[in-house]
């Protein structure tokens, strides 16, 4: 049974994490594809510090990763979820390119070159997301954990659990 060490209730954390570098990776595209048709220039600079804020989350949710692929059995899971880390490592990184190149212009305004290089790294972390489905469908087929509101409500263990998980 795959169990994440990294848990909040019992779920794992790092698809909880990861929502938030693509998210705010989808908004940095949105505020810099404004800048480039002609927008206000701030939104450039907008767009630039949500990449940034982006790559910072994408660092946090890496390390979550890395954490509980210490446990993944070497089978085919494990390769899906060095595949989604690599893959997601593949979005920051042309993310991380594109801040690099706007780092020290004055405005840190998109290019349209840059614009089409961060609009790749969405399509790379489209690939992301199927992958972290894949490992979802995964861990929810071996979860025999019941759903219940009432589970919640009388809880007395503590909320975050950095634990060993059971063989």
């Amino acid at each position: 049974m795959m169990q994440s060490r990294l848990r909040v209730q019992g779920h794992p954390i790092q698809p909880m994490l990861v929502t938030f570098p693509y998210g705010l990776f989808v908004c940095a595209v949105i505020f810099d594809l404004a800048d480039v048709v002609g927008g206000p220039v701030f939104l450039g600079e907008v767009g630039y510090w949500t990449a940034v804020a982006a790559l910072v989350t994408a660092a946090l949710t890496a390390v979550a990763g890395m954490v509980d692929l210490w446990d993944v059995p070497p089978d085919r899971t494990r390769h899906t979820a060095i595949s989604f880390n690599v893959v997601n490592a593949g979005m920051a990184g042309l993310f991380l390119l594109s801040c690099l190149v706007r780092a020290d212009a004055t405005n840190r305004g998109a290019t349209p070159a840059l614009l089409v290089v961060e609009v790749l790294g969405l399509a790379v972390g489209g690939v992301g997301v199927h992958l972290g489905a894949r490992l979802m469908r995964h861990f929810d087929a071996t979860r025999s954990e019941t759903a219940s509101v009432e589970l919640v409500r009388g809880v007395d263990a503590p909320t975050v659990e950095v634990v060993r998980p059971r063989p």
